[in-house]
């Protein structure tokens, strides 16, 4: 952690809501005027979509069908590591992007699945980073001791799958077939390095549903913000105005000591209302050491 290099890190599987959860953070840091260097996670995958097919292709041969892009092998946890550390001590680091279709892959004339070329953070006052691992800890890192600002974002699970069987057929062209062998395929390393990560993070937002989601496999729509609640769960409850909260966000209720639950529908305001005076107090922590 660092006062003059703060660190914000959202993580979350894939198809958690975490991209949803960067654009309120957008939003923050414009109105706040904050210079923000935003870093994706999919940067510090190890392969690219070519070479990740016969990585997977060469682990199922020996016996392996728990390779994935939630595991260590599939990973730079390493350089992740070493952009957190970099970054809290002098402010500086490397990042990449990684070019999911076309759209995005245009500007810079390459394909699609691939990775531009590393390349040096610009000037900033705050590092935040959206992926799967801003919170994982191994026998080789500790990522998440690096981050100031820890967020997880964790849909039960049958929502979850729900949201990335209808993010990946209908945005990347994937069948149901295709997406649940991912996800059958996932299940051992989403144990074990997505999960411990939720008992790290400062806040989490977890969404419910209020409908039937028995069989995610067959469900023809996502379940609306209005049909959801939102838990959110503070590690540490010291410091923040609940009734302030309950005020501003109509129909909530507190369900323990340390967690909120608010209608799904105002889960963005719930965010701006949380997180505007946190990233305050980070920057002004900032200016406090620098005017040391």
């Amino acid at each position: 952690m660092s006062a003059k290099h703060p660190i914000v890190a959202i993580t979350g599987s894939s198809g958690a809501g975490t991209t949803s959860v960067t654009r309120t953070f957008e939003n923050i840091f414009r109105r706040e005027s904050v210079n923000a260097a935003i870093v994706e996670g999919d940067s510090f995958h190890r392969y690219d979509r070519t070479s990740m097919k016969v990585a997977m292709a060469e682990a199922e041969t020996a016996g392996n069908r728990n390779f994935s892009h939630f595991g260590e092998d599939a990973n730079l946890f390493e350089e992740l590591e070493a952009l957190f550390r970099d970054y809290g001590e002098a402010g500086v680091g490397r990042s990449r992007k990684y070019l999911h279709d076309a759209q995005e892959a245009a500007p810079y004339a390459q394909e699609p699945g691939t990775f531009t070329p590393w390349e040096t953070l610009p000037a900033s006052e705050l590092l935040f980073y959206e992926g799967l691992h801003g919170g994982v800890t191994t026998d080789k890192v500790d990522i998440a001791r690096h981050v100031d600002l820890l967020i997880g974002v964790v849909p039960v699970i049958n929502l979850e799958w729900i949201q990335k069987l209808h993010r990946d057929k209908s945005t990347r062209g994937y069948s149901t077939e295709a997406v649940t062998d991912v996800i059958l395929r996932r299940m051992n390393e989403y144990v074990h390095y997505i999960c411990p990560q939720f008992t790290r993070t400062h806040i989490n937002f977890q969404r419910v549903p209020v409908v039937d989601t028995s069989d995610p496999f067959i469900a023809r729509t996502i379940p609306t913000p209005d049909e959801s609640l939102v838990v959110i769960r503070f590690a540490n409850p010291a410091g923040f105005d609940f009734p302030y909260l309950l005020s501003m966000l109509h129909d909530s209720f507190m369900s323990r000591a340390n967690t909120v639950v608010v209608p799904g529908g105002k889960m963005d305001l719930a965010m701006q209302l949380i997180f505007t005076p946190m990233i305050l107090r980070l920057m002004e922590r900032r200016k406090k050491a620098y005017a040391i």
